[in-house]
């Protein structure tokens, strides 16, 4: 019995044959050149040969790797950022954390390693990607977003695409030559298909005229897989087949209706509202009860009339407690009925249409199209899997140096090949030149000389040299000297290429002249980095765009469930951020009611941060940081952290514990300071008091001694007085008795 056909793989085999045609040859065979120009893979097998045998130099001097490593560094030395913008207003605290996210998987899948490939893929081989996928086994099944670089000469897109970033391309294949046993460690799911699967032919293409050497080992010239035990594994052609499928969708607008429990509570809630507004209206009954009988008793009001207005507050009150049930019942069943809308499938919606019970609740719909992207796994000829992502634009992402309008872009190395071909040459023949200059060569005649002595001796110091009788002697043949163009031609062949590349000696670290100014720094580097500020601008920056829109749809197709992120900071200088997404909200049941930072469902638009990838000089940013530290706009740890200053890390957390320790000095002085304040103040009333007190004991003290004065001298002009009396007295007697008038 016939073997049944997989005819999904046979379809993957007839469309890679037909996309791997004599224009995408030619494409891989150019930039792999540069490629192997870039690797100092610069001379053919041939050519070596045919050098050799002119006793020619087969060295080559690599003018391409540091105008190479200068677009790398200039591309790559800042990381790029995203940012979010959420589409309503309660998505915007959400699509604050996509940055977070986005700095996660970065991280977490060496990103800045991966970019710096890409952009080297870019400039040597025309094109790099960066793919987004999916592991399933990371994080204990939970899965996990990441990134990975597969080889440009692998990827195979719909050469009809006219998109820079292969957009409206059909579909896009990766084609790779493995060992049974590495797909089997792949994909472990999978191993019984793999086994059974076999290839037309597992050969891998090698469009490289260059002998291989060290640096140009790669993958596609590894024939033969091995497994764990060391044993031969078949090789087999593994492809991953990403096709676009515009698929119907229906947007479906629904109002729930409330269940019999949900109105029971509903009802309960009402009641309670109900019964409060009863109980003030019999309080407010009372009242007016109170009101008219007074008005009886002081017949004001007829009992009758008192009786009607009674009956008309009780008929009012009735008419409205029945009004605000209805309205309350009313309201709580609207706020439980609100309009919402899922997005489903065509063939879901019909399915719910049939739906009895949610058929009802069907306000409106719109149908439309939208892309989904399928991946076909195939190993040879045999279906792994077939898989819908959850994104609308290709997972593969292209970084290009150049774009032509088609898929085959072209290379920074391409227009370098020449050149660097003829300062090899110009070389080789200098240093050739140079050669037979330094080793003689003699024109003789046939029996003249024995040349075997000659060729053993001729160039050693003070040699005997004998020639036969009858023959001239021997001359020194010297080569015609070398045309000073040749010197000319490597400098202009330098010049050349930095100026194809757009890097010059200036962006190189070989300026005309020093220059110590930042204003000078930032000319040069502005002159010198211009067009690649403009290669990044157009072509870099959309494809990083891309690839974050690519990474939001991925993750919230992944991180569905509560996550925390652990992010490093930027330079290492701050602590491990952590962050959470789809953190479960309970109520008070313990039943969850809802999700804070709800990130799978949030809804928001990706931005690739305007310059981020942008060179900057780093002598001239650290002077202007200098300045801006002069004017204490930033602190000396900013300053830091952008050096290279060995084991900043622990000299910024010194810094920070002297400025925590500084900081509760200052803070410990203010209170000293407050304190001896405080003490002082005291201290002055406290003087001031024993002043006051020592002034009013010496008041006291005063006051007594003028008292004691005033009292001593009262006493004593009481006792002159009493004594001048008596004195006068005596007196008066005495005269009487002299007159002889007699004593009284």
């Amino acid at each position: 019995m016939a073997k049944k056909q997989d005819k999904r793989a046979d379809r993957v085999r007839r469309l890679f044959d037909a996309i791997n045609d004599s224009h995408r040859q030619n494409w891989e065979t150019v930039n792999q050149e540069g490629h192997d120009f870039y690797l100092d893979n610069q001379i053919s097998e041939q050519d070596v040969d045919t050098l050799r045998e002119q006793g020619m130099p087969t060295f080559t001097v690599n003018r391409i790797i540091p105008v190479v490593e200068m677009l790398n560094y200039y591309a790559t030395n800042n990381t790029p950022r995203w940012q979010a913008v959420g589409v309503e207003a309660s998505d915007s605290d959400v699509a604050a954390v996509f940055s977070d996210v986005a700095d996660y998987i970065w991280n977490n899948s060496e990103g800045q390693t991966l970019y710096s490939n890409v952009i080297n893929d870019a400039i040597t081989k025309s094109i790099g990607y960066l793919q987004v996928a999916i592991d399933p086994n990371a994080d204990n099944g939970m899965g996990e977003v990441i990134l990975q670089q597969p080889d440009p000469f692998d990827v195979y897109i719909d050469p009809k695409s006219r998109d820079p970033l292969f957009r409206d391309a059909s579909h896009v294949i990766i084609r790779k030559v493995l060992p049974k046993a590495q797909l089997v460690q792949m994909y472990p799911e999978f191993r019984s298909k793999i086994q059974k699967s076999s290839s037309r032919h597992a050969t891998d293409y090698d469009y490289s005229d260059k002998p291989l050497n060290s640096a140009d080992f790669q993958y596609k010239e590894i024939t033969t897989g091995y497994d764990s035990e060391g044993a031969s594994s078949e090789l087999v052609e593994y492809f991953e087949v990403y096709e676009k499928e515009n698929k119907k969708f229906c947007n479906v607008f629904y109002q729930k209706i409330p269940s019999e429990e949900e109105l029971a509570q509903v009802k309960k809630q009402v009641d309670t509202q109900i019964a409060e507004m009863t109980a003030e209206m019999e309080v407010q009954l009372q009242e007016l009860q109170n009101e008219l009988q007074q008005g009886v008793q002081s017949g004001e009001i007829l009992p009758d009339r008192m009786e009607l207005e009674l009956q008309k507050r009780v008929k009012e009150n009735e008419a409205q407690l029945a009004l605000a049930s209805q309205q309350l019942m009313a309201q709580a069943q609207k706020e439980m009925s609100v309009i919402e809308n899922r997005v489903i499938t065509a063939e879901e919606y019909k399915v719910l249409k049939e739906d009895k019970e949610f058929a009802p609740m069907i306000v409106d719909h719109v149908f439309f199209y939208k892309s989904q992207i399928k991946l076909l796994k195939v190993a040879g000829n045999i279906t792994l899997s077939e898989d819908i992502l959850p994104v609308e634009n290709y997972p593969l992402v292209p970084f290009m140096y150049k774009w032509t309008g088609t898929p085959f872009s072209m290379s920074a190395v391409a227009p370098l090949v020449g050149k660097q071909q003829e300062i090899n040459k110009a070389h080789q023949l200098m240093i050739h030149n140079a050669s037979l200059g330094s080793s003689l060569r003699w024109m003789y005649q046939e029996g003249s000389i024995d040349t075997a002595y000659w060729e053993k001796f001729a160039t050693a110091p003070g040699a005997l040299l004998p020639v036969n009788q009858g023959f001239e002697s021997p001359k020194e043949v010297m080569p015609a000297q070398l045309s000073g163009a040749f010197y000319q031609i490597v400098q202009n062949g330098k010049a050349d290429m930095e100026y194809l590349a757009g890097i010059y000696g200036t962006s190189m670290g070989s300026p005309d002249k020093d220059v110590e100014t930042y204003r000078g720094l930032l000319a040069l580097d502005e002159y010198g980095t211009r067009r690649v500020k403009q290669w990044l601008k157009s072509s870099i920056e959309p494809s990083l765009k891309q690839l974050g829109e690519i990474v939001k749809d991925f993750s919230q197709g992944v991180y569905k469930a509560h996550k925390v992120m652990r992010i490093v900071q930027p330079n290492n200088i701050e602590k491990m951020k952590e962050v959470e997404i789809n953190v479960p909200i309970y109520n008070d049941y313990g039943d969850a009611i809802g999700k804070w930072n709800d990130y799978s469902t949030a809804k928001f638009d990706v931005r690739i941060v305007a310059g981020s990838t942008l060179p900057v000089n780093r002598w001239a940013y650290l002077a202007e940081l200098k300045e801006l530290l002069k004017l204490g706009i930033v602190d000396d740890i900013a300053v830091l952290a952008e050096t290279d200053i060995r084991n900043k890390e622990k000299i910024v957390q010194r810094k920070s514990l002297y400025s925590q320790l500084q900081s509760q000095l200052e803070q410990l002085q203010e209170q000293v300071k407050d304190r001896e304040g405080t003490i002082e103040t005291l201290s002055r009333q406290l003087v001031q008091a024993g002043i006051k007190e020592k002034v009013t004991q010496g008041e006291k003290q005063v006051a007594k001694a003028v008292m004691d004065r005033q009292l001593s001298e009262g006493r004593s002009a009481d006792r002159t007085k009493a004594e001048s009396d008596l004195q006068r007295q005596m007196l008066k007697q005495n005269s009487l008795i002299s007159n002889g008038v007699p004593n009284e």
